[in-house]
């Protein structure tokens, strides 16, 4: 019982229109009053009383039914109509036929809106207080009857007004779940695309690497050939983490990733990095942006080198010195093995990424908006404005490719190498 009771309540719930013609349709009793007084004898006379008691209320079940199905045509023809009819009656009978000035202000409720009902309600209220004093009527009586042609108009007008904005409300909140599960599909697709496609090129290579090495080395391929399947069993752990909204693995692991995959793939890699403890979502999206370009670099380039660089830029927006960086490799060790690369980060406004290859240039995939061919850096790009970062891909000048992604540098704390 109290379910029903909760589900009658609510105007939200499904099946719930609100007001409609029907329910003020039962106002019409209101012209009972001329009635009483055309049956008493007290309005002469009876051949313009009648008629004019019978157009008024014709007149009102026209404009309630047009309010809400042509409320322009309620508003500009039905409902002057009827004001000029009861007002006529109003003025040439008095007495009861008062009540239809409520009639009239319920309609107008039911049809005006914005300052139009004010002035009418207004209008109204003076014209029956000036008939009920000038006909003799006390002036409480009087005052009761404004009140009540005024609460007559405002009320309904209250009720339809806030039945629109729940209109309103339930409309935009489906709009809502459709824009919900509209941005949910795009981040399942666009996080499927980034997985599977790297994963998948490195399965294309090691496949190759497999068939290069059987017939000579069938050992080295078997070790091929389980990183296969171990790479196989990490894309369906990553899918599924994938549907729950698994984001990444990290910068760090990504690029122990990008050294093992473009080794396999005969590209020498270089990495120039500083050891810093980052911020979950930046070192997410600085993972997802090296794997998407050593995807590409792999699929598209046909380079021979690689280079991956982190590093900071100063406060008017230029980017820390090359030689700042020449030389630290991922370990944070120098890539001659002589000296520590740990480089501090903190103070700087962003953190820049850059991947550079020497390759062909202009990559399929590489091409970016706004006439993009392919999804992966199309996708990099919205999680990187997501986060109020740039990115930056195109080819250099006489050969190779760059992607840049720059975000903005969150206070993060220097940790223990990982």
């Amino acid at each position: 019982m109290n379910a029903d009771r909760d589900h009658w309540m609510n105007p939200l719930g499904e099946g719930e229109r609100g007001p409609d013609a029907k329910g003020m349709v039962v106002w019409v009793a209101l012209t009972g009053g001329p009635v009483w007084d055309i049956a008493e004898g007290r309005s002469h006379p009876l051949w313009l009383a009648v008629p004019g008691a019978c157009a008024a209320a014709v007149l009102y079940l026209v404009t309630i039914h047009l309010a809400f199905a042509d409320r322009r045509r309620a508003k500009w023809r039905a409902l002057p109509v009827l004001a000029a009819v009861v007002v006529a009656d109003v003025v040439a009978f008095q007495g009861n036929w008062l009540y239809l000035l409520v009639m009239l202000s319920i309609a107008g409720g039911v049809t005006l809106r914005g300052r139009e009902l004010p002035l009418l309600l207004f209008a109204l209220c003076a014209a029956a207080l000036a008939i009920r004093l000038t006909t003799g009527g006390a002036l409480a009586d009087s005052l009761s009857l404004v009140w009540g042609v005024f609460t007559a108009g405002i009320i309904p007008a209250i009720i339809i007004r806030l039945w629109e904005a729940i209109r309103e409300l339930q409309r935009t909140r489906e709009e809502l779940a459709h824009a919900a599960v509209a941005e949910e599909r795009l981040r399942f697709s666009r996080d499927l695309h980034d997985l599977l496609g790297h994963t998948l090129s490195v399965m294309v290579v090691k496949a190759e690497a497999v068939r290069r090495l059987a017939p000579r080395d069938a050992e080295a391929a078997a070790r091929q050939a389980t990183d296969i399947e171990q790479i196989g069993r990490q894309a369906l752990t990553e899918v599924r983490a994938a549907v729950t909204g698994y984001r990444g693995r990290g910068l760090t692991a990504e690029l122990e990733s990008a050294r093992t995959v473009l080794a396999d793939a005969g590209i020498a890699l270089t990495i120039r990095t500083p050891v810093v403890r980052l911020p979950p979502e930046t070192d997410a999206l600085l993972g997802w942006a090296v794997r998407e370009g050593v995807t590409n670099v792999i699929r598209h380039s046909g380079a021979g080198t690689c280079e991956i660089d982190l590093c900071g830029t100063q406060s008017a927006g230029t980017e820390s010195s090359g030689t700042e960086l020449s030389g630290v490799g991922l370990d944070g060790v120098g890539l001659d093995g002589t000296g520590a690369g740990d480089l501090d980060l903190d103070g700087g406004a962003e953190l820049v990424l850059q991947i550079r290859d020497n390759g062909r240039g202009g990559h399929a995939d590489h091409a970016v908006p706004p006439n993009p061919q392919g999804n992966g850096l199309v996708g990099l790009r919205e999680r990187v404005a997501a986060v109020g970062g740039t990115m930056d891909a195109r080819a250099l000048p006489g050969k190779g490719f760059l992607l840049r992604v720059a975000v903005p540098q969150e206070p993060c704390q220097r940790g223990e190498r990982v």
